[in-house]
């Protein structure tokens, strides 16, 4: 599991998903959420503005997850 280190507060799904590298642009990280294809501690998401906070996990189907935290990243995408 690897983690998203976060700037401030939160992040939007969109955000998260294009810092995580699993989309190549913020429009196809929208597109991907819309599409269904994302869940957020283990439920389908379709909101790309859902804010995430230290402690939310997020995959891409049934990829790797990515852990958002406030500390220092443990993986290496972090």
């Amino acid at each position: 599991m690897a983690d998203i280190l976060l700037r401030g507060n939160s992040i939007t799904l969109a955000q998260a998903v294009k810092a995580a590298g699993l989309a190549d642009s913020g429009g196809q990280a929208k597109h991907i959420v819309r599409q269904g294809q994302v869940k957020v501690n283990d439920l389908v998401e379709n909101q790309p503005g859902r804010k995430l906070f230290a402690g939310d996990i997020f995959r891409l189907d049934d990829g790797e997850a990515w852990t958002v935290c406030a500390g220092e990243p443990r993986g290496e995408h972090g």
